[in-house]
């Protein structure tokens, strides 16, 4: 399949997708699948994945994070100079942050399909999102908040289950501060464990909140995945639910997944829909949860406001997200009434070979003999394997990719160890 249009000026719109990765990738096929329309993406660091692609052009920002970089690029000629209207969308919760502060900096024929900055400040603070998901009665881990500007902070250490997750919920403060033994998420197992990490924190100087949140054993397979979309009235239009097989372990890159079956979750999808109301959201809403094998209840962990680094698994379980955006914000074309559509699509959605699923997988036959038939049948779906891109340089690259990624899970990460998780 190749584009419809010669040029980026005969296209009905053009997708504009700020970041560089496999997520944005994977949104360029969904709309060049959809419309056959090339994408521009976004990126100041240009890499194999968006090269010698013929759905896609790559521009050049040196400064993404920064408003008026950005705002620039988007003005350049490159886009600002295509005559036609620009739906503009990000590839991680920063850069959506960044869109929400264009305002006027950029023209009348930009259009950034997002939440506006209060009620995604709300879900995307993990303190905050606690609040509203209870508020909701949406099932959580239990959840404390440590306020390290406040005196007494560590009073929570008194009722909190151990082992415990630790979570900072302000990443630019996080990022300003530096101690021993500091990670993106941090596990205790005692109160005295607790009350030593958290004074070694206070000391570098963080002064913002912790999350204290109990740590649901249980490996990769435990996770689940949701994707909704909001229309404008804040009601759910589509759900696409699904089962983390492996996430990725490489630093960086902790808990992104790399392979996920897809399914079906009405009530979970109610849950969600109930929460998003309560925010009153408006475009896409990727959930993380987790399956709590103590009670058997999967509790959600937290909301980005985005399609995830993994989207492709909504695309290729037969929900094409970026008709939403199209259909809700370029078109007004959305369809009247409530009607939610949920993905009922037995895939597997997968960045990874099936020789590394198979080996990730060993601990669970049974999920392994699922997923082997799900692949046998038709089903495998990886973002990258796409029959509309011709240069053989690419499909090297992709090939190459595979062999890679086989290595690099062998090298971080042990099935049958993180199988014997049991809290």
């Amino acid at each position: 399949m190749s584009s419809a249009y010669r040029s980026l000026a005969d296209q009905p719109f053009l997708p504009v997708i700020v970041g560089g990765h496999v997520g944005a990738y994977s949104i360029a096929r969904a709309f060049h699948e959809a419309y056959q329309v090339r994408s521009v993406i976004v990126t100041n660091v240009p890499g194999w994945v968006t090269a010698h692609s013929a759905i896609l052009e790559v521009v050049l920002c040196d400064r993404p994070l920064d408003p008026e970089a950005l705002a620039a690029t988007l003005r350049s000629p490159q886009i600002g100079a295509v005559p036609v209207p620009k739906l503009v969308v990000a590839t991680s919760d920063t850069l959506v942050d960044t869109l929400g502060e264009l305002g006027d900096r950029v023209g009348d024929d930009i259009v950034i399909p997002y939440v506006g900055a209060g009620p995604r400040e709300l879900a995307t603070r993990k303190h905050t999102f606690a609040q509203v998901a209870a508020a909701a009665g949406v099932s959580q881990p239990d959840t404390h908040v440590l306020d390290l500007s406040q005196p007494g902070f560590l009073d929570a250490a008194d009722i909190s289950p151990f082992p415990a997750i630790i979570k900072p919920t302000a990443p630019g403060a996080w990022a300003d501060v530096d101690f021993e033994g500091k990670s993106k998420v941090h596990t205790v197992t005692s109160p005295q464990e607790l009350t030593d990490l958290v004074g070694r924190i206070h000391a570098s100087g963080y002064r913002d909140r912790l999350i204290l949140q109990d740590r649901i054993p249980g490996d990769d397979t435990g996770m689940r995945i949701l994707t909704c979309y909001c229309d404008q009235q804040s009601r759910v239009r589509f759900a696409s639910y699904g089962r983390t097989l492996i996430e990725e372990h490489a630093p960086g890159l902790l808990g992104v997944p790399a392979g996920i079956l897809t399914g079906q979750n009405s009530e979970i999808v109610d849950q969600a829909a109930r929460l998003l109301k309560e925010l009153n959201w408006v475009g896409d809403a990727n959930f993380d949860l987790k399956l709590d094998p103590r009670d058997g209840v999967e509790k959600f962990f937290e909301l980005n406001p985005r399609l995830g680094r993994s989207n492709y698994y909504v695309t290729g379980a037969g929900i094409n997200p970026v008709t939403y955006y199209v259909d809700d914000w370029l078109n007004a074309a959305l369809p009247d009434g409530e009607d939610r559509v949920e993905s009922t699509d037995r895939t597997v959605y997968s960045v990874v070979p099936k020789r590394t699923l198979k080996w990730a997988l060993a601990p669970h036959p049974e999920l392994w003999s699922e997923v082997r038939q799900v692949i046998k049948d038709g089903g495998m779906r990886n973002p990258l394997h796409y029959k509309a891109e011709r240069d053989p340089r690419r499909w090297a690259k992709v090939l190459a990719a595979g062999v890679s990624y086989d290595r690099k899970f062998r090298t971080y990460y042990d099935p049958q160890a993180a199988a014997q998780d049991l809290g």
